[in-house]
């Protein structure tokens, strides 16, 4: 990996085998294909300071691929560095460099306030106490939560919440942020607020990547630096909104037309 290369996957590779259970009930035609191609071959790179959208329909792959990034899961085959150290091999080390927000978020406890929500997670990161009050109000105060940090999470509005979880995200400093349809609970207003605040703060401000998913074409569009269009587990095209145009010989494609064309 180059040094402003932050993100890098070769081959990478995901197989699902489909239970005994299940393959009983299958079609006898179909029992003798026992495994799902999850993703398959993705070859990527992303840069420091991107935003990097991955797009696709339902059941593309992309929240496989999402992670196998964050190690959630291990790989098939391939391999896959984020902040040049190795999924599979250096699995803690991509932990601590990395935050994870996805679209519905359910782990953060109800009764708590926001502020005690995030302390507990320090906590569980162990993060030094002197520091926690230092981080978490470093976060407040860049993610505006002054109003509600002391309010119970029971009475967060959904963009609240996201907001928590982006918090909680940035507590060990990471350099990489892994957004999984970050907006699929939000309102149109809360979802633009959002993805504005993630390109002024986050990416303008402080120099993080930020690498996210989307079913959503007009936000693929607007809000990434990059688009990958992935369909059946294969990403089909990597680039601009510009660059994807030319690729498809039409200077006057809309987004619309660019998803069409590769998936």
């Amino acid at each position: 990996m180059t040094e402003a290369c932050v993100i890098e996957t070769k081959d990478l590779t995901k197989y699902f085998t489909i239970s005994a259970n299940l393959i009983d009930l299958l079609p006898r035609v179909f029992r003798k294909k026992p495994v799902v191609k999850a993703v398959e071959g993705v070859d990527i790179t992303i840069e420091r300071g991107e935003v990097f959208g991955l797009l696709g329909p339902n059941g593309a792959g992309k929240t496989t691929l999402i992670k196998m990034l964050c190690t959630l899961i291990v790989p098939t085959r391939g391999k896959g560095f984020v902040n040049g150290s190795d999924i599979v091999k250096q699995g803690e080390a991509v932990r601590k460099s990395i935050g994870l927000v996805t679209g519905e978020e359910r782990s953060f406890y109800w009764r708590l306030t926001g502020k005690q929500n995030l302390r507990f997670f320090a906590s569980l990161y162990n993060l030094k106490t002197e520091d926690v009050k230092r981080k978490i109000g470093n976060l407040v105060e860049l993610l505006d939560m002054g109003e509600y940090i002391d309010m119970r999470f029971d009475e967060y509005s959904t963009g609240m919440k996201q907001h928590l979880a982006v918090a909680r995200s940035l507590l060990r400093d990471t350099q990489v942020l892994f957004m999984d349809e970050p907006t699929k609970s939000l309102d149109y207003h809360s979802a633009a607020q959002l993805r504005r605040f993630i390109r002024e703060r986050i990416v303008g401000q402080e120099r993080r990547t930020v690498f996210f998913t989307t079913h959503i074409l007009k936000e693929a569009e607007d809000f990434a630096d990059r688009i990958a269009v992935m369909d059946r587990g294969c990403v089909k095209a990597v680039g601009t909104v510009p660059e994807l145009k030319r690729r498809i010989k039409n200077p006057e494609a809309s987004i619309e037309d660019i998803f069409r064309y590769f998936t």
